[in-house]
């Protein structure tokens, strides 16, 4: 039923894996549809209480997939071959074709939902994994937004909710990456195990949660999620996908893609990382492990 996601129901408990795993699991056409619809067909289904999300292959999510130049949203980007900024913002801001509000159906779940996370967890994917309830992830997974740097702005904001002022601003400035472990550390994340122990760990927290009524589960996180939204949350959400398609079509942003397509996605990354020394440029232990591999 789905071509980038698989969904799994072993009652209580559906498990949504994104199954690009030679892709890194990408964010493409139609993956957030489908997870909206996945997560849809989680909350239609009273044997399931709680939803697990994942990636296969070595990685949770490496974010959009920019290496077509986004070519693959032109449908609700451009007119006659050119970037439409009143598509953009449509897109953007537009629950039924936006990326972000489909990805917020994790959030709007009244079904609790775990992000199990590991290897490259950046950018969109992050926004992705953010919005759920609960994140555990490997001490050695990677949690970022590269974007931070090019092409990009904040989409969900749930990285400035869940860290607060002082370390949204380190953050979302800098773009650099946290792992698993100094995720949890500064509470961006709920947990971090080493990765041998992420499955069981996930599976625990998951079983625990279900035992609990549904009815108590989906009455704590209304008020909590309420409590957020009344923050701002849905103000942030408007402004960050409009601020991130000018992003995307600055001076400085058109040169990065026309380099991208002319040198390689690999080099232009390399290029915007590597004063950092980050991501692809880090150095082999500041990378996740590329034997952690999660298999469907």
């Amino acid at each position: 039923m789905y071509e980038t996601l698989v969904l799994t129901v072993d009652s209580p408990i559906a498990t949504i894996t994104l199954n690009r795993p030679e892709q890194l699991n990408t964010i493409v056409p139609p993956m957030p549809d489908e997870i909206e619809q996945a997560v849809n067909a989680c909350v239609r289904n009273d044997d399931v209480k709680v939803i697990i999300l994942r990636g296969a292959g070595r990685a949770f999510c490496g974010g959009f997939n920019f290496g077509d130049g986004f070519h693959h949203w032109d449908e609700h980007l451009t007119t006659d071959g050119k970037w439409d900024p009143g598509k953009d913002f449509v897109m953007a801001t537009a629950g039924a074709v936006s990326p972000t509000q489909k990805f917020m159906s994790i959030w709007r779940s009244p079904k609790p939902v775990i992000a199990q996370v590991h290897g490259w967890c950046v950018g969109g994917g992050s926004d992705y994994a953010l919005a759920a309830d609960l994140v555990i992830a490997s001490d050695d997974a990677r949690i970022g937004t590269p974007y931070s740097r090019m092409w990009g702005a904040y989409l969900s904001g749930m990285w400035i909710y869940r860290l607060g002022l002082t370390r949204a601003k380190e953050f979302g400035l800098t773009g650099k990456p946290l792992s698993g472990k100094l995720a949890a550390e500064v509470g961006l994340i709920n947990e971090s195990v080493p990765f041998s122990e992420l499955e069981a760990t996930v599976k625990k927290r998951a079983e625990q949660l279900a035992s609990i009524p549904l009815s108590q589960l989906s009455a704590q996180k209304l008020v909590i999620n309420h409590a957020i939204e009344n923050m701002g949350l849905a103000s942030t959400q408007v402004l960050g996908p409009i601020l991130d398609g000018l992003m995307r079509n600055t001076p400085d942003a058109l040169d990065f893609i026309e380099y991208a397509n002319e040198a390689g996605v690999r080099s232009a990354v390399a290029k915007r990382d590597g004063l950092f020394g980050d991501y692809s440029q880090a150095d082999a232990d500041d990378k996740p492990d590329p034997n952690n591999v999660i298999h469907l």
